[in-house]
C-alpha cells in the first residue's frame, strides 16, 4: 500500500517542476526622488534658485513614482489616433489620445513645466525652470514636446499686442484638452509647423502664401488677418490651441499664428492630412497640415518671419539641451539601478570593475552634459542685463544643444548594454529611452544648422568669441589639462573662421571647454579628474571610442566613488 509523501518531500516535488520562481531579477527605477537623490541638481539650484527646490522636490517625487511611470508606458503603447470626421461626416481634423497622455499633461502643467519662467517674480526664473525640464524629461519625453513648445512661444505672443490673451493664457497651471475659443480656456498648448517639404530646415524656400484679409478688434487690441495656402510637412503637436508659421507675403517670408478655434467659436481651416510614423516619441502627434484659406494673425512685420521666429529658437535651443541632458539622466538611473540591484559572477553588477569604468564614464559624461546645460539657462537669465552672457550665450546654446543631443544615443546604447536584453524589451522603460534619443539631434536644427549657427555668430560678431575665451580664463593655471583643452579650442575657432570644414570639431571644442570649466567650479575632484584626463587633447590614449574605456589613469577605487555620486537615493 502505498503511503503519503512526507510534507518535506511534496515541496522537494514542487520545487524540482518549479520553472517560474523569479530570482535575480533587478529592482524597478521606481520610488525615489529624481530632486532630492541628484547631487548634481540639488546643488545647482541652492547656488542659483533655492526659491525653486520646494517644486523641484515635487516635481522629483513625480519623475521617481511608479504610477507616473506607469503612464509613460500606457501612453507609448496606446498613441495618437487622427480623427479626419466626426460620426455625422462633419470634418474635425481632431486627434483621440489615451487618458495617459492628458494625465501626463496635467502633471506638466500643474508643476509649471512649460511656464514657470513667465509666472515668477524672482531671480532666474529660466534657470529653475530648466531644472524642472530636466526633471519632467526623465518622465515621459513626448509630453516634453509641447511643455517647450510652450515655453519658447512666450517671446512670440509678447512682441505682438493683439496676442497678449494667448501670453495670459499661457500662464496657466491647469491643462485642458478641448477645441474652445481661447479666451474661455484656463491654459493653452502651442505648436510650431515651419517645415516644408521642399525646403527642410532652410526656411527661406517657404512656398505657403499669405494674402491680407482684414484687421478687426482681437481680445481688446487690433489683429492683422491674413489668409494662409499651402502645406507644413512637419506640423508639432496638430492637438494644440493655436500654432505659430511661416508664409510668403509678395515673396517675403512673414510669421504668423494660427489659432485653431476663431473669435465666432468656429473652427479655423486647419486641415491635418496624416500623422507622421515615427521611431521614437511615439505617445506624442505629428503631422503633416494643410492651409486653404486658413485665418492667421501677423507677428511682426511682413518679410521680416525668419528673424521673428529665431527670437522663439534660443528658447526651444535651450529646452533641448536640458531635454537631452535630463535624458541622458534618465538612461544613467536605469543603468545604475539595474546593475546596483542584479547579481553577476558574486556580486551586484556595478561592482564589477569593468562595469564600474563603465557607469563612472557615463556618469562623468552625464554630469558634465547638466553642468553646461545649465550655465546657458543661467546666461538666458542674464542676457537682458549682462553683455558677457548675452554674446556667451549667442554661441554656447547652439553648442550645447548640437553636443548634447548628439550624446544622447551614445549614453542611451550603453545604458541599454548595461541591461543586456532586458534594456531591448518594450515592457522595460529603457527601450523607449533609446528610441527617444535621437530625437532631438534633429527637431530645431541638426547638429550641421547648430555648428553653422555658431560659425555664422563668431563671424558676424567677434564678442562672441571674446565671450568664450573670458568664461574661460578665471580658470587658467589650475590644470595643465585644461589649459590645453582652452589652447585646443583657440586652434579649432581660429580654424574654423576660416574654414567651414571645421565647423563640427570647433563647436565640440567649444563644448568640450564649457564643460570642463563647470565641472571645474562645481564639482568633485574626482570627476574633474577623470573628465580632464580622458577628455582633454593633452591626455592621449587616456579614453578609447566607447564608454568604459578609462584608461590607466583613472583608478578602480576613483570609478566606484564616482558610481556613488551619480546613485538616486532610494
Amino acid at each position: 500500500m502505498n503511503q503519503p509523501l512526507s510534507p518535506s518531500l511534496l515541496d522537494a516535488a514542487r520545487d524540482r517542476y518549479s520553472t517560474h520562481k523569479v530570482l535575480n531579477q533587478a529592482l524597478p527605477a521606481s520610488g525615489f526622488n529624481a530632486f532630492n537623490g541628484d547631487k548634481v541638481l540639488q546643488s545647482a539650484i541652492a547656488r542659483e534658485a533655492p526659491w525653486a527646490a520646494s517644486r523641484c522636490q515635487a516635481l522629483g517625487a513625480v519623475a521617481g513614482d511608479e504610477n507616473v511611470q506607469e503612464l509613460a508606458r500606457l501612453a507609448n503603447r496606446h498613441i495618437p489616433e487622427l480623427k479626419t470626421h466626426d460620426r455625422f461626416g462633419n470634418r474635425i481634423d481632431w486627434l483621440e489620445f489615451h487618458p495617459s497622455w492628458h494625465e501626463l499633461m496635467s502633471l506638466a502643467w500643474q508643476h509649471e513645466v512649460p511656464n514657470l519662467t513667465w509666472r515668477t517674480q524672482e531671480q532666474n526664473g529660466h534657470f529653475a525652470r530648466a531644472v524642472l525640464s530636466y526633471l519632467w524629461n526623465q518622465v515621459e519625453h513626448g509630453t516634453g514636446c509641447p511643455t517647450g513648445m510652450a515655453y519658447a512661444a512666450y517671446a512670440g505672443f509678447e512682441a505682438e499686442p493683439a496676442l497678449a490673451v494667448w501670453a495670459d493664457k499661457l500662464k496657466g497651471t491647469r491643462y485642458e484638452f478641448s477645441r474652445r475659443e481661447v479666451g474661455d480656456k484656463p491654459s493653452v498648448v502651442i505648436g510650431y509647423a515651419m517645415t516644408e517639404k521642399q525646403g527642410g530646415s532652410d526656411l527661406r524656400e517657404t512656398q505657403t502664401t499669405a494674402r491680407f484679409s482684414h484687421s478687426a478688434d482681437y481680445h481688446g487690441a487690433t489683429a492683422y488677418w491674413y489668409e494662409l495656402t499651402g502645406h507644413k510637412w512637419f506640423c508639432s503637436v496638430p492637438q494644440s490651441d493655436g500654432f505659430f508659421t511661416l508664409a510668403k507675403v509678395d515673396g517675403g517670408v512673414t510669421c504668423f499664428f494660427l489659432p485653431r478655434t476663431l473669435p465666432d467659436g468656429s473652427y479655423n481651416r486647419f486641415f491635418v492630412q496624416r500623422l507622421k510614423d515615427k521611431a521614437g516619441n511615439k505617445s506624442n502627434a505629428s503631422s503633416e497640415v494643410e492651409y486653404a484659406g486658413t485665418l492667421a494673425i501677423r507677428v511682426g512685420e511682413e518679410g521680416r518671419g525668419i528673424r521673428e521666429i529665431l527670437s522663439h529658437s534660443h528658447l526651444t535651443r535651450l529646452d533641448f539641451a536640458i531635454g537631452s541632458a535630463g535624458l541622458m539622466r534618465q538612461a544613467l538611473t536605469l543603468a545604475l539601478r539595474h546593475t546596483t540591484s542584479r547579481k553577476a559572477f558574486g556580486s551586484s553588477i556595478a561592482d564589477r570593475p569593468m562595469m564600474s569604468n563603465v557607469l563612472a564614464d557615463m556618469a562623468v559624461e552625464v554630469e558634465a552634459a547638466t553642468l553646461m546645460a545649465l550655465r546657458v539657462a543661467k546666461a538666458t537669465d542674464q542676457i537682458p542685463r549682462c553683455e558677457h552672457e548675452k554674446f556667451l550665450a549667442r554661441v554656447a546654446t547652439p553648442a550645447a544643444k548640437y553636443f548634447n543631443c548628439s550624446r544622447a544615443p551614445s549614453i542611451a546604447n550603453e545604458a541599454l548594454q548595461c541591461h543586456g536584453g532586458n534594456g531591448f524589451i518594450e515592457e522595460n522603460p529603457m527601450a523607449r529611452v533609446y528610441r527617444e534619443a535621437p530625437l532631438n539631434s534633429v527637431w530645431e536644427g541638426t547638429a550641421n544648422m547648430m555648428c553653422m549657427d555658431v560659425r555664422r555668430a563668431m563671424i558676424k560678431d567677434p564678442r562672441t568669441v571674446d565671450a568664450v575665451f573670458n568664461e574661460l580664463k578665471p580658470l587658467a593655471g589650475q590644470d595643465a589639462r585644461f589649459d590645453a583643452l582652452v589652447r585646443h579650442t583657440e586652434r579649432m575657432v581660429r580654424g574654423a573662421i576660416e574654414d567651414e570644414f571645421l565647423a563640427r570639431p570647433m563647436t565640440e571644442a567649444v563644448a568640450r571647454a564649457l564643460q570642463a570649466a563647470e565641472l571645474m567650479r562645481y564639482s568633485s575632484q574626482e570627476v574633474v579628474d577623470v573628465f580632464l584626463g580622458t577628455r582633454s587633447p593633452k591626455e592621449v590614449g587616456a579614453w578609447g571610442a566607447h564608454y568604459g574605456t578609462l584608461a590607466m589613469t583613472v583608478s578602480s577605487a576613483t570609478a566606484q566613488k564616482i558610481v556613488r555620486r551619480a546613485r538616486v537615493s532610494d
